[in-house]
């Protein structure tokens, strides 16, 4: 069993935006949002260098990273410690998450290469409203929600009928 699991998972897939630390040749962070982040299988996260040099040039020099991931919403998500690797097009990574990207956007987005990310640690990031009980999961997203004005996702469809 992989260090992913299903509500990793399900972060990952709703949050929409990632923030990508990596680590500058005078040993500063570098911080950049990704909006390209996707669970490859059960041990590693992907993203697409589409504008990214310095997170790339940090990535060549040293591999080590951490992946963001909140859903905003839920006010909860995930830490992701690992290391990287490039994939070039014509890779299979590169070329899954391109494929993506394009049926997403439809052409005209560029990608020079896949990062694929060797996940060695996941640490829950969440709300201090959930720590001290003042809130539950579905009350903190509907109340962000309409902070936002966003729709609160359906996701009964996901869970068992009762009985």
């Amino acid at each position: 069993m992989g260090i992913i699991d299903q509500d990793m998972r399900a972060i990952v897939d709703s949050a929409k935006l990632g923030f990508v630390a990596t680590i500058c040749a005078d040993g500063s962070p570098n911080l950049s949002p990704k909006g390209t982040i996707r669970v490859w299988g059960d041990d590693h996260l992907v993203f697409l260098n589409q504008a990214s040099p310095n997170t790339v040039a940090n990535l060549r020099r040293d591999p080590r990273l951490e992946v963001n991931v909140v859903d905003f919403l839920k006010r909860r998500g995930y830490r992701f410690k690992g290391t990287a690797e490039l994939r070039d097009p014509g890779d299979e990574v590169f070329e899954w998450m391109y494929r993506w990207l394009l049926d997403l956007h439809g052409p005209g987005y560029p990608a020079h290469e896949a990062i694929l990310v060797h996940v060695e640690r996941a640490l829950p990031v969440h709300s201090p409203a959930y720590e001290f009980g003042h809130a539950r999961e579905d009350e903190l997203q509907r109340a962000w929600a309409a902070i936002y004005g966003a729709a609160v996702p359906d996701d009964r469809a996901d869970r068992p009928e009762s009985s």
